[in-house]
């Protein structure tokens, strides 16, 4: 069964790539002894490194996205658009929990959801997109480390929502056979 997003099944895959494990290849297989492993978990737990530089760096990508979107010519290959988009989304999904920030993963998340959607880049996409964007860099600035409380929920609602009433608004996005999918995963 394909997964669905919002209301709507996906059209495109973020697509993960693996790079060699160099290390692996050096040292060989077989697994790492249990205090190995419990170091390097003790250690990701008490990560005290700065999340908001690289936090940044990914936001300032995600600007740039969204600026490539905003003044894409009409016959713009719109999948070279989106993914301008969904790279630094990743980014931020993948190191928003190491860092502590789970809000901005399940933020981040979603956003790669929205975005693996869409048909095209639209002035009413790209403002969801905007709307992410501002919400996760509150997040950050705002030092919002675990879910958010209340209001974490509260945010997460109201993207939500922001996108369900896009697709509303846009019929001509909407795939028939998907099932209406409205809460937050």
């Amino acid at each position: 069964m394909t997964q669905q997003h919002f209301n709507q099944t996906p059209r495109r895959r973020a697509e993960f790539i693996k790079p060699p494990n160099t290390i692996k290849a050096k040292v060989g297989s077989g697994g790492l002894a249990e205090e190995i492993l419990d170091r390097a978990q003790r250690l990701l737990e008490n990560n005290t490194v700065d999340f908001l530089p690289l936090a940044e760096i990914y936001l300032s990508a995600l600007q740039q996205g969204i600026h490539i979107a905003k003044h894409a010519e009409a016959d713009a290959d719109q999948e070279y658009v989106i993914s301008t988009m969904i790279y630094p989304a990743m980014q931020l999904k993948a190191n928003g929990g190491m860092f502590h920030y789970p809000l901005v993963t399940a933020l981040a998340d979603r956003l790669i959801q929205f975005l693996e959607v869409i048909e095209e880049a639209d002035l009413g996409a790209v403002e969801i997109v905007l709307a992410f964007h501002t919400s996760i860099r509150a997040v950050v600035v705002g030092r919002v480390t675990g879910s958010g409380g209340v209001q974490g929920v509260e945010l997460q609602m109201a993207l939500e929502q922001a996108c369900t009433r896009y697709f509303d608004k846009n019929p001509d996005n909407i795939n028939p056979e998907a099932t209406r999918v409205t809460d937050w995963e």
